[in-house]
């Protein structure tokens, strides 16, 4: 299992790439979010030869305008891999599966050589999900062992804890494998 982490605002722009293959970094939110700390973070996972990738926090309504506010921040570049985060809003909101499902299709329009992913936990993906779409794979929230999610649907990467940061694995065979795909 390869190790990588992601990262927003919150963390720090000079975080520790030791023993990563990859980075995720939250880009933006809804229409008017953009992560103060975005250049200096993907300098620091590209520094470090890291795949790295970008996260778009979804919220309800506007998918096309959302989706190219997202792209107009996240940068472009061949190899990264754009994910779409589905959880709740800070107003106990989230977007309908519809919604999440065009929003991928948008991304995926507009940026037709970078990989796109769909982020959710396990409540997400086994209790408000009813499509199964992911795009190109996906990236599962469940807070167990590495590489062990509670899903019986394929994943690409795990998010198995945030404790003292969000830790992920991906399910690649090696770094070479995992840039290979992300392209």
């Amino acid at each position: 299992m390869l190790r990588g982490i992601d990262v927003s605002a919150f963390q720090s722009s000079s975080y520790s790439t030791d023993g990563l293959s990859f980075v995720f970094i939250k880009a933006t939110e809804g229409r008017s979010y953009v992560n103060s700390r975005l250049g200096a973070q993907t300098k620091r996972g590209r520094d470090a030869g890291l795949v790295v990738g970008f996260y778009h926090f979804l919220w309800p309504g506007n998918l096309a305008e959302q989706a190219e506010y997202f792209l107009a921040h996240a940068p472009e570049r061949a190899g990264d891999v754009l994910a779409v985060d589905w959880e709740t809003t800070g107003d106990g909101t989230h977007a309908s599966n519809a919604e999440k499902d065009t929003f991928i299709r948008k991304v995926k329009q507009l940026r037709p050589h970078n990989r796109v992913i769909l982020y959710c936990s396990r409540d997400y993906w086994l209790n408000k999900d009813n499509t199964s779409y992911a795009g190109d794979g996906l990236w599962i929230a469940d807070y167990v062992t590495a590489g062990k999610p509670r899903i019986e649907a394929k994943w690409l990467f795990h998010q198995y804890t945030d404790e003292p940061r969000d830790t992920n694995v991906a399910n690649f065979a090696s770094r070479a494998a995992l840039h290979e795909w992300a392209g």
